[in-house]
């Protein structure tokens, strides 16, 4: 594709690899007259911008020339100082050699011309800068004249070799000449008798010389090999023998190679540095061809130019892109990474119309059909090497690291066939993780969590985390409502203890403060008889016979109060049986002892409405508590008790709830906390959850820490999440637990993690089996396959997809369209057994049949029926949609074949899965595929 072009009847040469941005030097030829027929010299500096999609350069500096040019060179001599863009040197007529400053020309300052040198004799038309040593410079001209200049000194040139080596008899042009790209002392020089001259500068003298033994071949271009550092190439300008060979100095009797595919001279030749297989040649029969040195066919042709293209060259910064220079006085840039002329054309006719659409709208463009189909310039049959990937990674499932490498050793040294190794290695990332992991499975593997879980407690730094270890140990024993107030600091025998010291203390019988808040009067006599009867229970158990036949001498007789008072009216009520009168009055007279005694002698419900009176009549601080324990009503102290006191309310469910109740509860409080009070009490919420042994709610609550994405902050949530897990199978049985959407998730993100740790059977050990979730059944499934030959003998898991037949049914009254649709009423049976292994047994892998014939139907299409589902053939014989077959090549990375028109490709391209050949699914074609010769080729 044509990319930029200018015209200008120029030489031409391409800044260095190390310049950015890419520039194009030009310099008016000397072999060349414009219609002016002015004689004057101009050296021009481009920028080359492919991100304009203009065809035009945009031009940085100019600078006029006392001469013109026979040949450009731009050398990298001065790219290390600062703002340096190196050094121009061209080669003129009279033997002129000019060297510019390139920066000095592009900032219009200082003068550019460095100097100019006249030591050859005629036409300098030989240049070469020395790749290794930037201030070294070949220079050839008439009289097989060759210099070596530093242009550190350039006072004196250095001569190659003696006057008698390199004067030739009769004395010829050079051509050419070229540095070796491997070994810096290395010069080589062409000369059109057909003759290659290699020079080694350290000894001074031409080492070899190479010609054509049929003397017909006029050598016009030299180049040396990028990598082998003894092969180089000749090109002929002679129309009657327009070949390039390819020589190898180790055996210089005959060319290694002659490509002949030029039907005139060749002009110029370019060898890529970036695909040592890739060379350009432009000849006298207007072509282009890249060649493949490898293969020697011509990969790349452009179509035919208007007149002879004198000079190609590759563009060292940007692989695909090369110039070309002809006679008809236009420089233009290409890509040989192919494209239709087509987009060009358009963008063109674009440009005019836009000229003219100001002043009326045009009709569509009618373009005749000869000149609509456009001329195609095929892509390079072979991804050149600056595609290809010299080395590649890529992350497999279960933590495998795939990579691969080009070989050090350079590839003509690499015998052929090569063995290209592909390796496959184990990455842990996280060593501490799968450590911790692996303690939990031993944990819950042997059953013994307690150890497991005091081994936490110990390690545990933070108090919160040592609390929430001790209870989920609890959870694991028996009796746990109990040790679970112990923990909240509450113990029965602690209790008993006290009051029995406060006791002792308040009958004089101790020294102990006096607890706030306590009546001592209504208490002296309650404390009295528990103190009397503690110390009298010997003597009266020895004694009891006695004091039972034991009569009272002395009574004193009592009265029945019968007046209009409190008491008469308590009595006569009392006397009446009429209770509730009574207790109303007790309570009148605030006699709240005597009211609960009689209501508790009335029954429940006067017993109920005598303690609600009393609770509300009686505000201390002690009556919230008494009128939870009294009432029962839990759900109020949950939503109604200062959180500070969090630990009392959850010790008061664990003391008064029943066990339907206490869960729920539990949960209330906990989300309470979370709720309300903030950062600080979110952590405690998780005894709550623990007690109530809501993991769901467990789950929710640990998402909620800073550190929740952390894989060791996972690893703790799951360390709790089955030891919490065992407790509950233990005490509901194993068919009782079922997790929820929080908890489903983390146990996949989790089993995630193992898998990319490389621990695999670890990782579906922690699924639940009966879980029916999507994310659960698809990670057992691949966790199953990604095992290999370690799941041999066990059953293979449901296949986690449902199986619908892709189809279409013309005559179907519910699907009206003619493309793919889902028929839901036709399900696919499951295969049994189903091959784990993909292997189809002939090119086809699609068990499909077209619903019309295909001219590619064929014997092949019978190969596939072994591989159809059970059933398939019989109960499902609906008509498919043509579509595109993939080939085990297509696996293979080499293509695939089309097998039915084009006018299917609108229906998609079908692919089958790799693991479950009888499940298809079906992609749209973008507009980038395009058939091409009967194969798919993407754009």
């Amino acid at each position: 594709m044509k990319l930029k072009e200018l015209e200008r009847p120029a030489v031409q040469v391409w800044s260095p690899a190390s310049q950015y941005p890419v520039y194009l030097a030009t310099g008016t030829s000397a072999q060349q007259l414009d219609a002016s027929f002015s004689t004057d010299g101009t050296l021009e500096i481009f920028e080359v911008d492919f991100r304009d999609p203009s065809l035009d350069l945009k031009r940085k500096g100019v600078l006029s020339a006392s001469s013109r040019f026979h040949k450009l060179i731009w050398g990298s001599f001065g790219n290390g100082v600062l703002e340096g863009s190196g050094v121009i040197a061209g080669g003129g007529d009279d033997g002129m050699l000019t060297l510019y400053n390139v920066t000095h020309i592009l900032s219009s300052g200082k003068e550019p011309v460095i100097t100019q040198i006249q030591k050859h004799t005629g036409a300098v038309r030989a240049l070469d800068f020395n790749p290794f040593q930037g201030n070294l410079l070949a220079s050839g001209a008439n009289d097989s004249e060759i210099f070596i200049w530093d242009l550190n000194n350039l006072s004196v040139p250095m001569t190659p070799g003696s006057k008698s080596q390199y004067r030739e008899q009769p004395p010829e042009d050079i051509k050419a000449v070229s540095w070796n790209r491997q070994v810096q002392h290395i010069l080589s020089s062409a000369h059109p008798s057909g003759k290659a001259v290699v020079w080694d500068l350290r000894k001074n003298e031409p080492i070899i010389k190479v010609s054509d033994h049929s003397s017909r071949m006029h050598c016009s271009g030299l180049a040396w090999h990028p990598d082998i550092a003894t092969q180089l190439v000749l090109c002929s300008e002679d129309d009657r023998l327009p070949v390039i060979h390819l020589w190898d100095l180790r055996f210089a009797s005959s060319p290694l190679k002659v490509l002949e595919s030029h039907s005139r001279g060749i002009l110029s030749v370019s060898w890529s540095q970036a695909d040592a297989e890739l060379l350009l040649s432009s000849a006298k029969d207007n072509q282009i061809l890249c060649w493949n040195l490898g293969s020697s066919e011509v990969v790349y042709k452009l179509p035919t130019l208007s007149s002879w293209c004198f000079d190609v060259q590759w563009c060292p910064r940007d692989p695909p892109v090369f110039s070309a220079a002809s006679f008809d006085g236009w420089i233009s840039l290409y890509s040989v990474m192919g494209r239709s002329w087509e987009v060009q054309q358009m963008r063109q006719a674009d440009k005019i119309s836009s000229s003219f659409s100001k002043v009326q709208r045009l009709p569509p463009l009618q373009v005749p059909e000869q000149v609509a189909q456009a001329s195609l310039i095929p892509p390079l049959k072979k991804p050149p090497k600056w595609m290809r990937k010299p080395a590649g990674v890529s992350f497999a499932f279960g933590g495998k690291l795939v990579t691969f490498g080009l070989p050090s050793t350079p590839a003509h040294q690499v015998p052929q066939p090569c063995l290209r190794l592909v390796f496959i290695s184990q990455v842990t990332t996280e060593p501490e993780f799968l450590m911790r992991s692996a303690e939990l499975q031993e944990g819950l593997g042997s059953g013994n969590l307690l150890n497991y879980c005091q081994n936490k407690i110990q390690q545990a730094s933070p108090q919160s985390e040592k609390m929430l270890w001790q209870f989920l140990k609890v959870t694991l024993e028996k009796d746990s409502r109990m040790k679970f107030l112990k923990l909240l600091g509450y113990n029965k025998d602690e209790l008993q203890k006290k009051v029995a010291t406060w006791l002792k203390s308040d009958l004089g019988l101790g020294e102990s403060p006096q607890p706030k808040g306590v009546d001592l009067n209504s208490n002296r006599q309650q404390a009295f008889c528990i103190q009397t009867s503690k110390h009298t229970t010997k003597e009266a158990s020895a004694c009891s016979t006695f004091f039972d036949e034991l009569v009272p001498q002395d009574m004193t007789p009592w009265e029945i109060p019968i007046t209009e008072d409190t008491d008469g009216l308590l009595s006569q009520a009392l006397l009446l049986g009429e209770l509730g009168p009574a207790v109303e009055l007790c309570l009148k007279e605030e006699c709240f002892a005597d009211a609960i005694i009689l209501a508790q002698a009335g029954g429940a419900d006067l017993l109920k409405q005598t303690q609600e009176h009393y609770l509300a009549k009686k505000k201390t601080r002690i009556a919230p508590l008494l009128a939870c324990v009294i009432q029962k009503n839990w759900k109020d102290m949950v939503c109604a008790c200062s959180l500070k006191n969090w630990r009392e309310a959850l010790a008061l469910l664990l003391t008064y709830s029943g066990p339907e109740k206490f869960p729920e509860l539990c949960d209330m409080l906990g989300t309470r906390m979370e709720q309300e009070g903030g950062r600080a009490l979110t952590s405690e919420a998780r005894l709550c959850y623990v007690c109530s042994g809501s993991v769901e709610r467990l789950v929710e609550c640990w998402e909620k820490c800073p550190r929740a994405s952390s894989p060791m902050a996972l690893q703790d949530l799951m360390e709790k999440v089955m030891v919490l897990n065992k407790s509950l199978k233990l005490l509901w049985g194993p068919d009782g637990v079922s997790p929820g959407p929080a908890t489903t998730y983390r146990i996949a993100q989790y089993a995630n993690l193992l898998a990319a740790q490389g621990s695999l059977v670890t990782a579906m050990s922690y699924l639940p089996s009966d879980c029916t979730q999507p994310p659960i059944q698809q990670l057992r499934d691949r966790l199953f396959h990604a095992q290999g030959s370690g799941v041999l003998g066990q059953q293979s898991p449901p296949f986690p997809f449902p199986r619908v037949i892709v189809g279409a049914a013309p005559h179907s009254q519910e699907t009206s369209s003619p493309r793919l649709g889902f028929q839901s009423s036709h399900q696919v049976p499951a295969p049994s057994p189903r091959p784990r292994i993909f292997t189809p047994p002939s090119s086809l892998v699609m068990p499909l049949t077209p619903s019309c014939p295909s001219p590619y139907q064929g014997s092949r299409m019978q190969n596939t029926s072994d591989y159809r589902p059970s059933g398939f053939q019989e109960a499902q014989s609906l008509p498919v949609v043509p579509g595109l077959y993939l080939s085990r090549s297509y696996q293979e990375g080499k293509g695939c074949k089309l097998l039915t028109p084009w006018d299917s490709l609108e229906h998609g391209l079908f692919l089958v899965h790799p693991r479950h050949p009888q499940t298809l699914c079906r992609l749209v074609l973008p507009p980038c595929l395009r058939l091409l010769d009967g194969s798919l080729c993407f754009l």
